[in-house]
């Protein structure tokens, strides 16, 4: 075996250039691919992390007839007494200490309008002192957040401001609807401008008080959920089934991302047949150079086979060739990738608005999410690969009859 592996190597070496060439095929088809999954990956958990912290959280308690299409505002699809509801969970100490925050907010549809501007958006009836919303106290741009007694105050993003062309301390005028299907009209000045970094939850999502909320909307003590986020992601599953109570629903987040969950699923199984189509054209390279080796070594084959080599020995040459290459190549891919994908973890990839309504929230950069796991499965597909194409070339030159090839036919 050392014997075959020193020709190898020599042979490799002979034509040094093609060698290289042929290695960095596979490098530059790992390293793509390493940043393909990172970056997916990256994507995946951004939607999914966003979402959670600012739409879903890890639980959220409804009304057994809350319809999430609907947003409706009468009190039979509203929690009655929210805080007393928070209060009954949080005396036990076995589920409050896993709990990091559990807010109500309430939801209502509304129109902003500006003098001749206007816009549809949501208005979030929010408990200002909540934990649940340090997103938006940290993304403040300007201005101050609002308070918990402000009957007159509320906090727009920053994309309303600008399509409105707005600042804060000017007055915008809402329409709000109600609990009894009524729309009420009020001014209100605003206090301040945030930012998620998510367009496409900024661009409709204006923030007030709860108790202010509740009163434009004629829904006193009610709210559309229980907020709730944990210390343990992990322990979702668990505080859930402990805080199921007859006419509520309750709901995790990978219930109320299910979407978004079987589109990362549907993606994975996707990316694949990306990964395989990749690696077989840079496989291909090989393949090329074998076949060149073999047409070009075909004396040397013949000498082999006369003195003695039998077909099994002259494949597990050529194959101890491509072992190497591959090797050599997924080694130098692996640390090239590494680079890349740190690049990408630190500057990120600019996309602006692709957020989608319909359950995904994604930034305005895409940043990668390097995992070892995705490098050790790469790496492996990558080598399997290569070899499997390798059997082609291995096969032609151990199969060559020792005479011709002996006189290079």
């Amino acid at each position: 075996m050392i014997q075959k592996i020193k020709l190898a190597f020599r042979n490799l070496n002979r034509n040094r250039r093609r060698s290289i060439l042929s290695a960095l095929a596979i490098s530059m088809g790992l390293a793509l691919l390493m940043l393909i999954a990172s970056v997916l990956r990256g994507e995946m958990s951004s939607s999914i992390d966003k979402s959670i912290m600012l739409v879903s959280g890890h639980i959220q308690i409804r009304s057994s007839n809350y319809v999430d299409s609907k947003s409706s505002l009468k009190w039979a699809d509203l929690v009655a007494d929210p805080e007393k509801i928070i209060a009954d969970i949080q005396s036990v100490a076995q589920i409050n200490a896993l709990i990091e925050d559990a807010t109500p907010r309430l939801y209502a549809s509304a129109i902003i309008s500006t003098g001749n501007d206007s816009l549809g958006v949501q208005v979030l009836g929010i408990d200002p002192p909540a934990k649940a919303n340090d997103p938006f106290i940290s993304g403040l741009t300007s201005g101050a957040f609002i308070a918990a007694d402000d009957a007159n105050g509320v906090v727009i993003s920053q994309l309303i401001a600008d399509k409105l062309k707005m600042k804060v301390g000017d007055s915008i005028s809402l329409l709000v609807n109600t609990s009894n299907g009524d729309v009420v009209q009020q001014d209100f000045t605003i206090r301040g401008l945030y930012t998620t970094h998510t367009p496409s939850y900024d661009e409709s999502t204006i923030l007030m008080p709860l108790t202010k909320a509740q009163a434009i909307t004629s829904t006193q003590n009610h709210a559309s959920t229980i907020f709730i986020l944990l210390k343990d992601r992990a322990q979702t599953d668990a505080v859930a089934a402990a805080i199921q109570g007859t006419g509520y629903q309750v709901k995790t987040w990978s219930q109320m991302n299910e979407l978004m969950i079987d589109t990362e699923n549907l993606a994975n199984s996707f990316m694949i047949v990306v990964y395989l189509i990749v690696l077989i054209i840079t496989a291909t390279v090989i393949v090329n150079t074998l076949i060149m080796s073999v047409f070009e070594r075909t004396r040397e084959i013949g000498i082999l086979s006369a003195l003695g080599w039998k077909s099994r020995d002259i494949m597990a040459l050529f194959m101890t060739e491509a072992t190497m290459l591959a090797v050599g190549g997924i080694a130098f891919g692996i640390v090239l990738g590494r680079f890349v994908c740190l690049y990408f973890e630190k500057i990120g990839i600019g996309f602006g608005n692709l957020g989608l309504r319909n359950g995904f929230l994604l930034g305005e950069r895409l940043y990668a999410v390097y995992a070892g796991a995705d490098v050790v499965n790469l790496a492996i597909i990558a080598f399997v690969v290569t070899m499997l194409a390798s059997l082609y070339p291995a096969f032609l030159a151990a199969h060559l009859e020792p005479i011709d090839a002996l006189h290079g036919k």
